[in-house]
């Protein structure tokens, strides 16, 4: 209303007269385009901005027989006090009549032309004359016309939860379920997408269930593969209006009049992995170029069917593409009731997951690239390949949940071993533990067994760093045992590394120092230097929590040197990080400084800001040992400083604490 409302208002007596303003609410079906354009014109007449009050048609642009312009203009007349005999008889004078009427009205008007599809509804019967105002609504924005535009989003939350309360308390002010059952509420809302039409068929069902609660319609809408069948089936009202509360018709007669491309592509995004999808993987899913995806996407756009998510300045094709979530299961539907539509979106899912796994390779591939390694394709550097990776995350991760269908399955599982690494760097722990979990139930229903072993590899790494070390120690012993049946020494020297890292997380550090051990022996025999540091650096930290120092300090600076050797900078700033606490373990504090500042170069220079906080952690227990209180307290405020930058607020607050310790 805040938006509408101020643009309504006339010029002051005396003001230069302006061109005739036309006013377009715009919006997907059911948004409450309608409601709004009632509201505005209801308090506008009552500021006294309209004396000659408004004049209202209903042009029903998206019903099977839409109200024409020729038809409208009879009912404008007739408001206007022109009928019978007064009324002429040719459509031509209609119009001239209806023209010479307004130019001639002094009190100013509102002209509501409600449900609009086209503009040759409302085009000829625009007052010749800048002294009335004209507020069109439509599901289509009229691009082609200088409108003053007003696109409706759906509500926030709370609106929607405020919306649902005040229709029950208007019915019953004793119905108290919305106080009760408060999250109930806000998950109907969240269910009915937040859609103001979806939220009072909802409504109007709770009231007429006035002894059931809440959540028992929630229940029944997330049991149902479409909730507008759940809602419409549900719903006998009507709205102010006098019009049915149904919301399937409205997306069925928005999806009738697509042309061919824009309605095919529209099925294909309701199949699309994640809330948003990239214009690359649009391209991708419906086979098309850049250029011919961006146009049809944006053709969806003016309809309302599909909602552009701007990425900040980049380019057309870095804008993310979103469907309201009941647009999504219509969709899904509509696919679901023929075969051939069936056939059509699965070979879009199998090209979209295929073009996630390309790029998922080539931009882990980067992140793990080495100097002296082929260089990958696309991303140039780290930033790039992550760049990409953030982007696209929340589709990636749904498209690998895709193992659980047969057909996916192999793909997706290849896809989640991509993305280990990514979701390691970004901490995005329950993404990892979800991939990892998809991964390895696919693989173990196919038998697949190296596959599985691999799953419970990923799994477990993501298990560990969550903080589940015993949940983490039995799935790097399935992973160990199933590369040990398959004969594959080198990814069993992996299992062996992992599993020593979740044994010294749960307190068993001599069985972390054998483990590592074993791996290190492993990745020795196949002449593995980069995996050999990496056993000599895990070895390091098992010694270290078993009371071994000075062991630890040999073992950390074995890891650097191999990390130096093959050129991983990333590993060395870890191994000089690590090499430091096992120094200063050992009393050798000059040096485990000297050792801090190193690893805090190179994380910096990565900005690895976990590695930055684990580092300046490091450092200020360093400067504690050497009673250095000022110092250790600037680390440690650092520390969190880094942590919080890292998505790691728990790590942020102990710093926070230990630095107020030092005071």
């Amino acid at each position: 209303m805040g938006r509408l409302l101020p643009r309504l208002e006339p010029a002051p007596d005396g003001a230069a007269a302006l061109p005739l303003l036309i006013f377009a609410v715009t919006g997907m079906g059911g948004i409450g385009k309608t409601a709004l354009a009632v509201e505005a014109a209801h308090q506008a007449c009552t500021k006294g901005w309209f004396p000659g009050g408004t004049l209202f048609v209903d042009l029903r642009g998206y019903d099977d027989a839409p109200v024409t312009a020729d038809q409208a203009v009879l009912a404008l007349l007739d408001a206007l006090g022109v009928r019978g005999p007064d009324l002429p008889q040719t459509t031509a004078r209609q119009y001239d009549t209806y023209r010479t009427l307004l130019a001639e009205r002094r009190d100013r008007t509102l002209l509501i032309l409600d449900n609009s599809s086209d503009p040759s509804q409302f085009l000829p019967l625009l007052p010749g004359t800048d002294h009335h105002r004209v507020l069109i609504t439509s599901r289509d924005r009229p691009d082609a016309l200088p409108v003053r535009l007003i696109d409706l989003e759906t509500l926030a939350p709370d609106d929607s939860a405020a919306l649902v309360t005040r229709a029950l308390h208007d019915a019953d002010e004793r119905d108290d379920r919305p106080s009760r059952e408060q999250d109930a509420l806000r998950e109907l809302t969240s269910l009915c997408g937040h859609l103001p039409l979806a939220l009072q068929i909802a409504a109007a069902m709770l009231r007429r269930r006035r002894h059931r609660d809440i959540a028992s319609l929630v229940t029944e809408i997330k049991k149902a593969a479409d909730p507008t069948a759940v809602l419409d089936t549900g719903s006998r009202g009507t709205d102010l209006y006098g019009r049915s509360l149904v919301l399937r018709p409205v997306l069925e007669t928005s999806y009738r009049r697509l042309p061919p491309g824009q309605a095919r592509l529209l099925r294909l995004l309701a199949l699309a992995p994640g809330t948003e999808t990239g214009a690359e993987a649009v391209a991708a899913l419906a086979d098309l170029d850049m250029g011919a995806a961006l146009g049809l996407l944006e053709d969806l756009a003016a309809t309302h069917l599909v909602t552009p998510v701007p990425g900040g300045e980049g380019p057309a094709s870095s804008v993310r593409w979103r469907l309201h979530d009941l647009v999504r299961a219509f969709g899904v539907g509509v696919v679901a009731g023929d075969a051939e539509l069936v056939a059509e979106g699965e070979a879009a899912r199998e090209r979209v997951l295929e073009f996630y796994r390309r790029w998922a390779k080539a931009a882990d591939d980067r992140l793990r690239w080495l100097p002296g390694k082929a260089k990958p394709e696309r991303f140039t550097d780290r930033a790039q390949a992550l760049e990409w990776l953030d982007g696209e995350r929340a589709g990636l991760v749904a498209a690998v949940q895709w193992a659980g269908e047969e057909r996916y399955a192999d793909t997706a599982v290849r896809l989640a071993e991509c993305l280990a690494e990514y979701l390691s760097w970004r901490r995005s722990f329950d993404d990892w533990i979800t991939v990892g979990r998809a991964a390895r139930e696919a693989a173990h229903r196919s038998e697949n067994r190296l596959g599985e072993a691999i799953g419970w590899t990923n799994l477990g790494a993501a298990l560990r760093q969550a903080g589940r070390a015993e949940e983490a120690v039995d799935a790097h012993t399935r992973a160990r045992d199933l590369f040990q049946a398959a004969g594959d020494h080198h990814r069993e020297g992996s299992a062996w590394n992992n599993l020593g890292l979740a044994l010294r997380q749960v307190g068993r550090a001599e069985e972390a120092v054998d483990a590592h051990t074993r791996a290190r022996d492993l990745f020795q025999a196949a002449g593995d230097r980069l995996r050999e540091g990496m056993a000599w650096g895990n070895l390091g930290l098992a010694l270290l929590q078993a009371g071994r120092a000075e062991e630890a300090v040999d073992a950390h600076t074995r890891a650097r040197d191999l990390f130096q050797a093959v050129g991983d900078r990333h590993r060395e700033g870890a191994a000089w990080n690590n090499l430091g606490a096992a120094l200063r373990g050992a009393g050798r504090v000059g040096e485990a400084v000297e050792a801090c500042g190193k690893a805090l170069e190179i994380c910096r220079e990565f900005e690895d800001w976990y590695g930055v906080g684990e580092t300046l952690r490091n450092l200020a227990l360093a400067h504690q040992v050497a009673h250095r209180p000022a110092d250790a307290r600037a680390c440690y405020l650092q520390a969190a400083d880094a942590f919080t930058r890292a998505n790691a607020p728990d790590e942020a607050a102990q710093a926070h604490t230990w630095a107020e310790e030092q005071e």
